[in-house]
């Protein structure tokens, strides 16, 4: 039987080749691209209904009309204020003309006006709303499509297990070898996909005249890669373990539906608690949701270096736990056929 690394490079090599070689690899990497040019360019596009807006006095109120704002009418400085601080409306119009906003200035209002009135934010913000919007939906779909993509993994093992080529591979290659060069190929794969949208971005950017996003980016990308790469490698194991627990495609979902769980409800909850900073900061230390939520804080300044690093901490550790796991639960169940596999028996089984 071949030698641990020599087998598991082997297999790495062979799925790396397998699978870009596949339809499937390939309109996965031009969903990666379209979702980035969407993100970057439709809402530069498309725009939006206009946002709210309070007014104070009947001058502000005229300034704003047939200006397709939803304007509110408010009776002093200090009502204004407080629909600011609650962000029930986008920017309030005062006598004079000036205006007030939360953290970043409202740009389309003050356009509107037709004037240069004085803009003052109640709690100035390095990043802009829209900004934030931008960068926590980009990240959140990368990592969505990026741990979705975890499923050739599943879909690859159950086929070799119904095509019964696993029992020529383990007749020749140690099991937890197999898993290993599975986990390490689509690594690989997941890198060179990062690297072409790393490449794809700031002409993404650019188109949607976010040009100046590409130096905010940078440094949050320095973090997002290594968290979205790691991240990767905790969901992969757990892949081909729903791969090896079943025979059949036809039972495939069966076994994957909790991993997909996983992998969809990080989405969600980052992209509905970006706002909830306490939410974020307990997201940014859970494992499974770390290698998104950590890197938004980062970039919009709401966690500080070492924070990462014990994220990330904690995110390798749980790595190299989930990845024992994994590995006995995986030489357990490979070579056991007749429908799908329970835990406690995979368990049993293994070497």
């Amino acid at each position: 039987m071949a030698a641990f690394w020599p087998a598991t490079k082997l297999i790495a090599e062979r799925e790396i080749k397998t699978y870009t070689r596949t339809k499937g690899f390939w309109i996965s990497v031009a969903v990666l691209l379209v979702g980035l040019f969407a993100a970057a360019i439709l809402p530069t596009v498309i725009g939006g209904s206009g946002p709210t807006v309070a007014v104070v006095g009947a001058e502000a109120r005229q300034l704003l009309s047939n200006t397709g704002f939803d304007v509110r009418e408010v009776p002093d400085v200090a009502a204004a204020e407080q629909l600011v601080r609650a962000e029930e409306v986008r920017a309030a119009v005062l006598p004079g003309p000036r205006v007030i906003a939360l953290n970043d200035p409202p740009n389309a209002v003050v356009a509107a006006l037709g004037t240069a009135p004085p803009v003052q934010l109640l709690e100035p913000s390095a990043v802009s709303q829209d900004v934030q919007g931008i960068v926590t939906q980009l990240f959140a779909l990368f990592f969505f499509l990026f741990g979705m993509g975890g499923v050739a993994i599943a879909q690859g093992t159950v086929t070799e297990k119904q095509t019964r080529i696993v029992e020529i591979l383990v007749a020749t290659i140690p099991v937890r070898a197999m898993l290993a060069g599975k986990i390490i190929g689509h690594s690989i794969l997941t890198l060179g996909q990062v690297l072409l949208i790393a490449i794809a971005a700031p002409i993404a950017l650019s188109i949607g005249g976010h040009t100046e996003l590409v130096n905010m980016v940078a440094p949050a990308l320095g973090w997002f890669v290594p968290f979205l790469v790691v991240g990767f490698v905790l969901l992969a194991g757990i892949w081909a373990v729903a791969g090896a627990l079943v025979s059949r495609q036809e039972d495939l979902g069966a076994s994957t539906g909790p991993v997909m769980l996983l992998v969809m409800a990080p989405y969600f909850a980052v992209v509905f608690a970006s706002d909830n900073q306490p939410l974020m900061t307990v997201l940014s230390y859970i494992p499974f949701s770390a290698g998104v939520a950590m890197p938004i804080r980062m970039f919009t300044g709401d966690a500080q270096a070492w924070e990462a690093f014990v994220s990330l901490g904690i995110l390798a550790v749980t790595v190299v736990l989930i990845v024992q796991l994994a590995s006995r639960l995986f030489s357990g169940s490979l070579l056991q056929t007749g429908g799908k596999v329970a835990l406690k028996k995979a368990w049993a089984h293994a070497d």
